[in-house]
């Protein structure tokens, strides 16, 4: 019984001449083909030979009995067909006849595949052109990059484009690949069947399988995102998490929780949600409202009701921290200027920078790898914030 073995088969399915060096040299040994699929080879193990492989073209997937028959005759025995190509063998002893032996005639059997391969190939480098503007606009409207990709929002988009314009730049090559043969088939110079295949079967079954698993990897992260996201109501008592408490900045005890929010059994008033990202594999957003009965707002607005807002980012490569920092002034700050913030230096931190207004005080902050944005609705002093910052910060550089 033939035992049935499996090759990465070469990716750029167009170099007719590639795939019939690489047949032959695989019969020679012992690996005869039976099968070609999306991205392996089927061969029957069994013993060495020295065959002649031709790949006969036409836009019909499916070869004729006929033509089967009519090879047939003259020596060839099909072998298998994938897409447009039809593929032959032949014993070198028998000497058979070539399939095609008018070059000029043969460039006639590529006039319909060329025309189908040009219009793929515009298809193809449209719909990449307009991936790249619909990622651009995501990545750059908002002038906050690194935001979106800490927050994994564009990783996999990004990795599918990649992929995609690796397609376009592979159906292009295609339509140029076998207009160019046509062209030297219609000047009488013949396809070399013996053109060497080894070094751009190594290189292109690298890039496929580099973008196969970055494809792979890709499409499991929003599933990942999806298991590892939890949103919580806070407890009242502190907890042993890297972001800042309402009840530490303020100081009261007085303080009391506002009336909830609840849907689906979470207080979103009063709630923190993890979230992960390759980029960010430790994230943080809270919420936080209280009262304080009988004290009012300066302005008589209403009963003092101090509020709390932090993100917090373990990240994975430290170097964009600043980055963040700078995206996340950007994203949810467009009311107020850059002037607004304020760079202070810090013993305990790598980057601090303040916003003070009456009633509100927000700090961004990183150490290393952590990155800590607080937003407060309050009267308490802006270095409580920053004081607790400091604290929580080495828990997410644990």
């Amino acid at each position: 019984m033939n035992k049935t073995v499996y090759k990465l088969r070469p990716s750029d399915y167009w170099r007719i001449g590639k795939h019939e060096s690489w047949f032959a040299d695989m019969a020679a040994k012992g690996l005869h083909l039976k099968k070609m699929g999306i991205h392996f080879a089927k061969f029957a193990k069994g013993e060495p030979k020295k065959m002649r492989y031709r790949i006969d073209v036409s836009i019909k997937k499916k070869v004729t009995q006929e033509q089967i028959k009519m090879y047939a005759e003259n020596g060839w025995d099909y072998v298998t067909s994938y897409g447009f190509f039809h593929v032959f063998l032949s014993p070198e002893e028998l000497d058979a006849p070539e399939l095609h032996t008018d070059p000029t005639e043969q460039s006639f059997t590529l006039k319909e595949l060329d025309k189908k391969l040009a219009m793929n190939a515009v298809i193809v480098v449209v719909g990449m052109i307009l991936m790249i503007g619909m990622l651009s606009s995501i990545w750059f409207l908002d002038r906050t990059p690194t935001f979106f990709m800490v927050e994994g929002m564009v990783i996999q988009q990004t990795i599918l484009s990649l992929f995609i314009g690796y397609s376009a730049y592979t159906s292009l090559l295609a339509a140029i690949s076998i207009r160019a043969l046509r062209k030297d088939l219609i000047v009488g110079k013949p396809i070399d069947h013996h053109e060497p295949w080894k070094k751009h079967h190594r290189l292109n079954s690298t890039l496929a399988f580099l973008f196969t698993v970055a494809v792979g990897l890709s499409a499991i992260i929003p599933f990942v995102q999806l298991v590892k996201m939890d949103t919580k109501t806070l407890p009242e008592a502190s907890i042993d998490l890297p972001f800042v408490r309402l009840a530490d900045v303020e100081q009261n005890p007085a303080l009391v929780r506002d009336e909830p929010y609840m849907i689906d059994d979470v207080d979103w008033g009063n709630r923190y949600t993890y979230n992960w990202s390759p980029l960010a594999p430790v994230q943080y957003e809270t919420d936080e409202n209280g009262v304080v009965p009988g004290r009012m707002w300066k302005d008589g607005s209403g009963e003092y009701s101090p509020s709390i807002h932090t993100k917090v980012y373990q990240l994975s490569v430290p170097a964009m921290a600043d980055n963040l920092i700078s995206d996340l002034i950007k994203r949810f700050n467009y009311e107020y200027s850059s002037e607004d913030f304020v760079k202070t230096k810090h013993p305990n931190l790598d980057l601090l920078i303040v916003h003070e207004e009456e009633a509100m005080n927000e700090v961004f902050a990183s150490k290393g790898k952590a990155v800590i944005h607080v937003r407060y609705y309050g009267y308490a002093n802006i270095n409580a914030i920053i004081e607790n910052i400091e604290d929580k910060i080495e828990l997410v550089l644990e």
